[in-house]
């Protein structure tokens, strides 16, 4: 079943999840029509090659054309219509940057993977349940709903402010014709009656600046009040919401609603600037004792200001962390001289200020790193595929100094991984009349100078992601605080899901933290430290918890990923517990877990029954990347022979656990069926007889566990099937024995 359809099958809470990342950047009719083929290709490599993105780019744009083809042959007007305006979009939007696709469809098939791998679970885990707050969505909703009331009354103030002035105009033109007549005429009767109506026009116009100027009042007054409050929460949240999407968890949304919001209150106060502009044009016609325009006006024209000021420094936001495009799941680890990407936007989008902010990037004052490559750029609405106002730097690489003695300083294995830097963006904006300066810093950043380091300087980055909402927290690692498990542990589930396509149940997640606290703990509460998570080594072992998990990443990524993703590999479970779980089943059943003990390794177990009854446990030797890169592990599950005591060599794995047969749960996964293995007679390349490697154990009568299974015999199936027909068993075991004594 494709990713698609398991997708298409989700409760309903799932699926508004999945409606929220697909947008007009990747529309979600192109993924429901082409969801077999959009799967079928490396999106993930081509977000980091421009040439292979190209590629795929072209033949996604085929792929339309013949979707368009069939469509229109079936007279489908909707659906045509369409599929040209996303054929249109794709052309336009991409062509000059084609790895942007790549990363959108990249990142939505991962968060496909991730919802995929939430829904599978008994429970959601708590960091994730408090981004989806129902109260957090009421506030987006109140939000919404008063920047729009605050919009309309600045314009319902708009028309008052023109009433005024047309009011004050005809006042001006009737005083003025008063005053242009003789001396004589002004006693007439008519005249003075005139006198008592300009009176009342002038006592009307009083209460009409006075109104005016409390409407004005009050716009501003509810400006500050949501930006005081509920807007500085929503930007917070939405902060926060990007830390947890930066080390795994739910790609975080709603950056778009608060573009929306702040970009209607700054042109609603710039909208109130130009009405109290139009006063002061008014107070210079015409004034009167008493007059509330000077007395009003440069208190609340200073409040406007003051909070255009702070609006526009809120609205300076690093959009997408700095990340280098080889490790795009790996944000903020940054390695000297190898570029990095970063991501900035203004949330207030006016026109006037496309291609009019210049926007410098540095790095921390410390003086040790320097940034190399384009650090000035201009933002701009055309490179974004929202028309946000943005800017990409592409380009940027660190840089270490060099010390007073001529030498780098920490440049080497040796460099600091909790050691934490901040990029730094600072810019200008000058927009009638003011003039702003605007600053903001990226997460914190760890630089590596090699990257064996990765794997511990992206556990700095969960770490301090996890525990602090602080942006700029340097000196976090002098004093790293301790993380509640129950939060870690969902957190390094998400690390599964984001990296490997399917995260942890609640069973694995038991055995994680049996191995991080001990036996039978509760962890809903408990604190664990930084050291016991990253620095301490696991008991009797010469390695950490983070080292061994971060290996088992890398080996599911590179060497098992199909079978861990169809849900196949147990994985963590321990010694004891598979022992439980096999103990009742039937002779020949195995199961998949991680190695304890050896780094990167893999390992089966299966259980089976003497002719007492008596029930054993059979454990082959860890399989490591070395191993793996020789012969796919499908394959080594499949032709695994074990020869015990005088019998002939055979499969003992029957059914992986709990009932599922064996050729059933991995036969897709083969790298060729048995019956397309060549024989003999076939005959292979210039006469020689084609091979394969076949996994084969000794199990000796006073012994439970296989020799080492890296004794891969050179022998394709249709000899190994000639030489039982014509050799015995016991002289089939004297060749294998003599090759094991020899190896």
């Amino acid at each position: 079943m494709s990713q698609w359809s398991q997708v298409q099958q989700l409760e309903i809470k799932f699926l508004e999840q999945v409606d929220q990342f697909y947008d007009d950047n990747f529309p979600m009719e192109i993924r429901h029509l082409l969801a077999q083929w959009i799967e079928s290709q490396d999106w993930e490599a081509a977000a980091n090659n421009e040439a292979m993105a190209m590629i795929l780019l072209q033949n996604l744009i085929i792929q339309v054309d013949e979707q368009l083809d069939r469509v229109s042959q079936e007279k489908n007007l909707l659906l045509i219509h369409n599929l040209k305006r996303v054929r249109k979009l794709l052309q336009g939007k991409y062509h000059g940057n084609p790895m942007h696709i790549a990363v959108i469809i990249s990142n939505c098939l991962r968060e496909e993977r991730r919802i995929l791998a939430a829904a599978s679970m008994p429970v959601q885990g708590p960091l994730e349940k408090s981004l989806q707050n129902s109260v957090v969505s009421e506030r987006q909703r109140n939000v919404e709903h008063k920047v729009s009331a605050i919009k309309n009354s600045a314009q319902m103030t708009d028309q008052d402010v023109k009433y005024l002035e047309d009011l004050q105009e005809e006042f001006d033109f009737r005083y003025k014709t008063i005053q242009s007549l003789e001396q004589n005429d002004k006693n007439s009767a008519l005249i003075k009656q005139e006198m008592l109506a300009l009176q009342a026009m002038l006592n009307t116009l009083d209460y009409k600046r006075k109104e005016v100027l409390s409407k004005i009042g009050r716009v501003i007054h509810e400006i500050d009040m949501l930006m005081s409050n509920m807007l500085t929460e929503e930007l917070l949240d939405w902060k926060r919401r990007q830390q947890i999407a930066c080390i795994g968890g739910p790609l975080h949304g709603g950056l778009d609603q608060l573009q929306n919001c702040f970009t209607l209150l700054a042109e609603s106060l710039f909208q109130v600037r130009r009405q109290l502009e139009k006063l002061d044009e008014l107070l210079t016609r015409l004034t009167y004792d008493g007059d509330p325009i000077p007395v009003q006006r440069p208190q609340l024209l200073e409040k406007v200001n003051f909070l255009l000021y702070n609006l526009f420094r809120n609205s300076f936001v690093v959009e997408r962390q700095p990340c280098m495009p080889t490790h795009p799941q790996r944000p903020m680890v940054l390695k000297t001289l190898i570029q990095f990407t970063v991501k900035l936007r203004l949330l207030i989008k006016l026109p006037e200020l496309n291609y009019q902010i210049r926007v410098k990037a540095t790095i921390d004052n410390n003086r040790r790193f320097v940034l190399c490559g384009t650090h000035v750029k201009a933002m701009n609405m055309d490179e974004s595929a929202n028309g946000s106002l943005s800017v990409e730097f592409r380009h940027l690489q660190p840089k270490e100094m060099k010390t007073s003695a001529g030498s780098k300083g920490n440049e080497g294995p040796h460099m600091v991984t909790e050691e934490l830097h901040s990029i730094s963006f600072e810019t200008q904006v000058c927009l009638y009349g003011l003039t702003i300066n605007l600053e903001t810093s990226s997460l914190p950043v760890v630089m590596i100078s090699n990257v064996s380091q990765l794997p511990n300087a992206w556990a700095s980055i969960i770490w301090y992601n996890l525990s602090t909402n602080d942006p700029q927290n340097l000196s976090f690692f002098n004093n790293p605080p301790a993380a509640t498990l129950s939060q870690l542990l969902e957190v390094l589930s998400w690390q599964f899901s984001s990296y490997v396509g399917r995260g942890l149940n609640s069973e694995q997640l038991n055995m994680l933290a049996e191995k991080l606290m001990g036996q039978q703990v509760s962890y809903n509460d408990y604190q664990l430290s930084w050291a016991k998570f990253c620095k301490e080594h696991l008991p009797g072992k010469s390695f950490t918890f983070w080292v061994w998990l971060e290996a088992i990443l890398d080996l599911i990524k590179k060497h098992i990923l199909p079978l861990w993703i169809d849900g196949y590999v147990m994985g963590f479970v321990s010694k004891e517990k598979e022992r439980i779980l096999l103990k009742d089943k039937t002779p020949g059943t195995f199961l998949l877990r991680f190695s304890e003990s050896n780094l990167g390794g893999i390992t089966f177990t299966w259980v089976d029954q003497l002719e007492n009854g008596e029930v054993t446990f059979h454990s082959v030797e860890p399989y490591n990347k070395g191993r793996l890169s020789a012969l796919p592990f499908a394959d080594i599950l499949r032709d695994y022979k074990v020869i015990m005591a005088d019998n002939v060599p055979e499969n003992p794995l029957k059914y992986l656990y709990p009932d599922i047969p064996k050729d059933k749960a991995f036969g897709k996964h083969y790298s060729c069926q048995p019956d397309e293995v060549s024989k003999p007679s076939d005959g292979g390349g210039k006469g020689y007889v084609p091979s394969v490697f076949i996994p084969v154990s000794k199990i000796l009568n006073d012994s439970t566990e296989p020799h080492s299974p890296s004794d891969l015999l050179p022998m394709s199936p249709s000899v190994y099937a000639v030489l039982r027909e014509h050799l015995s068993p016991t002289a089939i075991e004297t060749a294998v024995s003599c090759k094991l004594s020899h190896s």
